[in-house]
């Protein structure tokens, strides 16, 4: 451990914790936040939902299975820093093909091992989510905590333009048959129907699972708008998950507003808190989130619990929600805030959580596949 370079957490409110660097030696601002999930570190990396956040990870030991091709969410690490309390410098799967520590200095990524994630986690949870700043540059605390402090943070700012795509592109790739966890099988129908995802910061795994369900997916930037969207003729619309503050990306709001009752449409994440702000309601910020694969989600109509896979910090308030127009079909468990709506005369419904999971338990896949049965109640 000596031999590595020292690096350094400062939180705005004076916190200060200190570790060692495993990754690209560098300088990183953003929210700190903190994930449960005990595997599934290489698709927490991927998540473009991470965008602008410091991810720490409360599981102790990250990096035994090493890194693989096949598990990737987007083209490259989006997260802002990574810090864990042990980096395992050996890898053994058969899958993998790379370290961690590889992995994060090929893509120019912090990582940051040794450091108390516990007390990091207990901070967080007690405090809240705030700005910090990852350092293995600068090692002097003041000037780190008034860096933290300066920095941009997440309320009110664009993120969904630095990770959505730049033009339209089909995805036509579903998951490896020996992992999938979709059932197209149950399909009242075996229609081939055409989906526009508009990507905020889509996980392939959202795109895999369509394609999974014989879907002809499509593609495009989140600054499309209704016009061009229904020019591909969809017969559905997928609301992506994306990053940040979703009062922050107006112009999106907009075209979702726009696009109500003019064809199905199922938001994930993202998607959904755009969707509830197109409906007219507001959305808050947590105080630390929902960040990990365990999350319980009850189903109000039939009284199922389901766990998920969830990583947002900002949510939809259902009092805000005309009850004439918007049905409320799910709650967490934990705190009772919102995770799931329907529209009530139109095809329309969303999910605050990732029914894809990459990581986490696949309990609720079968949305995609009740996303095809809507889209076919459509067509008749």
């Amino acid at each position: 451990m000596k031999s590595k370079q020292k690096a350094i957490l400062a939180l705005e409110d004076g916190a200060v914790f200190e570790g060692w660097s495993f990754g690209f030696l560098g300088e990183k601002t953003g929210e700190v936040v903190f994930n449960t999930s005990m595997t599934g570190y290489q698709e927490i990396l991927t998540d473009p939902s991470y965008k602008g956040q410091i991810v720490t990870m409360t599981y102790p030991l990250i990096g035994n299975y090493g890194i693989n091709e096949e598990d990737i969410e987007s083209k490259g690490p989006k997260v802002e820093g990574f810090i864990v309390k042990e980096n395992s410098s050996i890898f053994s799967n058969w899958r993998g093909d790379k370290s961690l520590s590889d992995y994060l200095i090929n893509h120019r990524m912090m990582g940051v091992e040794g450091m108390d994630t516990r007390a990091i986690t207990k901070h967080i949870r007690l405090a809240g989510a705030m700005k910090a700043v990852l350092s293995a540059e600068d090692l002097n605390r003041d000037r780190l905590i008034e860096k933290a402090k300066t920095s941009p943070g997440l309320i009110g700012r664009d993120l969904v333009k630095e990770v959505t795509c730049e033009k339209p592109f089909p995805w036509t790739s579903g998951n490896d048959s020996q992992f999938s966890y979709s059932n197209p099988q149950s399909l009242t129908s075996k229609s081939r129907f055409k989906v526009v995802a508009l990507d905020y910061g889509v996980k392939y795994n959202i795109l895999r699972s369509l394609c999974d369900w014989n879907c002809e997916v499509t593609v495009l930037p989140a600054s499309s708008g209704a016009e061009s969207i229904l020019s591909y003729h969809p017969d559905g619309i997928l609301l992506s998950n994306g990053p940040g503050d979703p009062e922050g990306v107006p112009y999106a709001i907009e075209t979702v507003r726009q696009l109500i009752g003019k064809k199905p449409i199922f938001g994930i994440c993202l998607g959904h808190q755009l969707l509830g702000l197109a409906l007219g309601g507001r959305t808050f910020k947590l105080k630390f989130g929902h960040r990990g694969a365990n999350q319980p989600v009850k189903d109000l109509k039939t009284g199922k619990v389901m766990i998920t896979s969830q990583n947002h910090g900002f949510c939809v308030d259902p009092n805000s929600l005309d009850p004439e127009e918007v049905e409320l079909t799910q709650i967490n468990l934990n705190d009772q805030t919102l995770e799931g709506m329907r529209h009530k005369r139109f095809p329309i419904f969303s999910v605050q959580y990732h029914p894809e999971a990459s990581p986490g338990p696949h309990d609720t896949q079968n949305l995609f596949g009740e996303f095809i049965r809507m889209m076919e109640l459509n067509s008749t």
